[in-house]
């Protein structure tokens, strides 16, 4: 699990797909800290296609739906089992937690343990790809190779943990169960619940932003959905890669995503700019978005 930091969850970029298969994934982020004030002790996500569908927190006890079809598809009882489960897994984990504060001989401090688990399912080929692993401070920890039903401790701290739980073959047993036949289950009922939200697909707004005069041009994409996009700087219709910075899909607050790709063009002539575009291409939409790069069109930060 790469850089596990308290709630910020690694948005996955599945690239783009054809039109006719696209792939739904199932995750849930499990967090549990110590030394961090005004921050719960525990807390639980539950995302669908990277969307956050419950939630629950130490202090709130509760597990809240976080979409609209999400809350009018389950029954008052089943947010009161997903309420009374979560509380039972807050104290495992904080439990957990001191283990392996105990197992690096670390007392004070901020430290941070996560567990992430679900499954992707490919609505066309039926293919089902699954995960479930631990990270402790951001670096991984133990992680179940899915392939072979068993655990491997990439830290020598975790290798008690690895044996023993290894040496579980009912939970292997369950977890294999759950991973490769409930998930994919569960992930499509969830899919059918939220389709309309889902599936829809909405166009970015584009701009063109430049902190001062001698800064790379930045090219941002934001209010897009689904997060499976790309994009890029093309110059007399050829991609440019040189002097090119292509960051994250990043989420907005309102369900969306924003990205952005930067292009030093430090060497190039005020001139020649507006042979330069950008480049945004959406699964779903066969055509792409294509801005070209004007100077007069580029915000800055930088005093007139």
């Amino acid at each position: 699990m790469a850089k596990v930091t308290a709630l910020i969850f690694v948005t996955i970029l599945l690239g783009i797909p054809a039109a006719t298969s696209v792939t739904h994934s199932l995750k849930y982020f499990y967090t549990a800290s110590s030394g961090l004030h005004n921050f719960p002790q525990f807390v639980t996500v539950g995302m669908v296609d990277d969307q956050p569908f419950s939630y629950y927190d130490s202090v709130v006890k509760k597990e809240i739906p976080k979409q609209d079809w999400m809350a009018k598809s389950e029954s008052p009882e089943y947010w009161e089992a997903e309420t009374q489960k979560s509380i039972g897994t807050e104290q495992t984990f904080k439990t957990n937690l001191d283990i392996a504060k105990q197992r690096f001989n670390q007392t004070g401090g901020v430290h941070i343990l996560q567990f992430m688990y679900g499954c992707e399912w490919d609505d066309e080929t039926g293919q089902v790809t699954s995960y479930d692993q631990y990270g402790y401070d951001g670096e991984d920890f133990v992680i179940l190779d899915v392939k072979t039903n068993t655990w491997i401790a990439p830290k020598q701290q975790a290798e008690l943990s690895k044996n023993k739980w290894n040496n579980d073959r009912a939970d292997l047993v369950n977890r294999n169960n759950y991973l490769n036949q409930i998930c994919p289950e569960w992930l499509k009922k969830y899919v059918n619940y939220g389709r309309c939200s889902l599936t829809r697909t909405d166009l970015p707004s584009v701009s063109f932003l430049q902190k001062s005069s001698s800064s790379p041009v930045s090219c941002h994409a934001t209010g897009f959905y689904p997060n499976r996009a790309e994009m890029f700087w093309r110059k007399d219709g050829e991609e440019v890669h040189d002097g090119v910075d292509k960051g994250e899909i990043l989420p907005n607050n309102d369900g969306t995503f924003q990205m952005s790709v930067d292009i030093d063009l430090s060497y190039v002539a005020k001139r020649d700019w507006n042979k330069y575009e950008c480049v945004f291409q959406l699964s779903g939409i066969n055509k792409d978005i294509v801005h070209r790069l004007k100077k007069p069109g580029i915000r800055s930060n930088e005093c007139k």
